[in-house]
């Protein structure tokens, strides 16, 4: 393929960095840490993410994987998700927290992601990636059982990633990224007024942090890739100083004269470093079978639940939650029954971070079983679109929190119940451009 003229390129980078800058940060998705950002990994179930390298995309799931492509590549992706997370309270639930399960905590979320590269000659190519790869946003009616314990919560991050690959040889290429994260947390959390209205209590910070990421791609033979792509952790330190709105002035007086309006709530989050050995693999001209094996360490996570446990003698705002490292496994398949279409299909399974019987109502989330389809249509050698489909499913999970007193006098009650057979719907298109 002739590359561009110098001019030309000028133009596709500024187009490039201009489209990354314009992505809002609302655009991202639920759920926590997302394989989903409108590409084919969300046809494929996220199988052979660091060693598929068939479009721009690369850029983010194995930047070693830009050596495969020419000239200059742009793909564009676009998604709408669907998250039925919805709680049904159990019997063990304080009665005087009402009957109220908090509705859907999720619904409707778009995403999507934003991803260039250009080859500089053949040993070099440069590129950016821009996309929401981070983030979970709940928002439960005001009078739900759990308003005590977390009323809306939203944790978001999005990263743009520079990049750059070096081809070794015919076999063998390496890449590297900067991530340069923005991250965005809010916790909204109702304060028991016993006698009166609840009031509430809220935080919101923004910060940015900044990682890395690595990869490396072998072609044993034209038919195979094997790719391995380490993501280091990324540090998000929000601080704020708590406010608090309708809260009584004996309940103001008290968390005076505790330092607790004056003090700031600091949640030092680690999004996780992980690994990811991945596998791409053509059987024939038709078939081609993927996978990935990756683990990520959310023991280092570090979120915290903030709340009053007892609004008559307020010590604390915040609570530590613990998490347990994860691992992840992918297989997927392509199929190319006509010139110049392709059949994505993939399977994956996530294990669990946080005990089942009892997960955080600020993040009900956990393993999950995710199930893809998707097809792409090479238009021209010049465009190429696709449209995909996935659903994750998370199963049943328990809530068992109990409370230092009862509602009445000041406390927070117990919450028990379940969210039972949650699940998202992830739907995109993706879009791709060669020169």
């Amino acid at each position: 393929m002739e590359r561009p003229s110098p001019p030309c390129r000028s133009r596709l980078l500024l187009l490039a960095v201009a489209l990354a800058a314009a992505v809002p940060a609302r655009v991202l998705a639920g759920g926590v840490l997302l394989y989903e950002v409108g590409t084919a990994e969300v046809g494929l179930a996220s199988a052979g993410w660091g060693a598929r390298a068939q479009d721009a995309s690369t850029v983010l799931t194995n930047p070693a994987g830009m050596a495969r492509l020419s000239g200059a590549s742009l793909s564009v992706g676009g998604q709408i998700l669907y998250g039925d997370v919805a709680f049904t309270p159990g019997a063990g639930t304080s009665s005087a927290l009402g009957s109220n399960g908090g509705g859907n905590a999720v619904g409707w979320l778009p995403g999507g992601g934003l991803f260039f590269s250009y080859a500089i000659n053949p040993s070099v190519s440069v590129g950016i990636a821009a996309a929401g790869t981070f983030g979970s946003v709940l928002d439960y009616d005001p009078d739900w059982v759990g308003r005590y314990y977390g009323r809306q919560a939203t944790l978001l991050g999005f990263s743009v990633l520079p990049s750059v690959s070096w081809r070794v040889d015919e076999h063998f290429s390496v890449g590297a990224s900067l991530n340069a994260m923005y991250g965005v947390l809010g916790q909204k959390v109702a304060l028991n007024g016993v006698t009166t209205p609840d009031g509430e209590m809220s935080i919101h910070d923004a910060a940015w942090g900044v990682g890395a990421n690595a990869g490396v791609l072998w072609e044993p033979s034209r038919s195979t890739r094997l790719g391995l792509v380490y993501t280091s952790q990324v540090s998000l330190d929000f601080a704020d100083t708590p406010e608090f709105t309708g809260i009584s002035p004996a309940l103001r007086a008290l968390l005076d004269a505790r330092g607790l309006t004056t003090g700031k709530v600091s949640v030092g989050l680690h999004v996780p470093q992980g690994v990811m050995l991945s596998a791409y693999h053509e059987i024939d001209a038709r078939w081609a079978v993927l996978a990935s094996a990756g683990w990520q360490q959310w023991s280092r996570f570090g979120l915290v639940e903030i709340g009053i446990s007892d609004v008559a003698d307020p010590t604390s705002a915040t609570k530590d939650l613990s998490f347990d490292d994860t691992w992840h496994l992918a297989l997927g398949g392509q199929l190319r029954p006509a010139p110049g279409w392709r059949v994505d299909a993939g399977v994956a399974y996530d294990s669990s971070f946080q005990p089942a019987s009892n997960v955080s109502p600020i993040l009900p989330t956990n393993a999950a079983w995710r199930f893809g389809a998707g097809v792409h249509r090479q238009a021209s050698d010049r465009f190429g679109w696709g449209a995909s489909a996935e659903y994750a499913f998370g199963g049943t999970l328990g809530v068992d929190r109990q409370g230092n007193l009862p509602v009445a006098l000041g406390g927070r009650g117990d919450l028990q119940g379940s969210y039972e057979n949650g699940a998202i719907l992830f739907l995109a298109a993706t879009f791709d451009w060669k020169w």
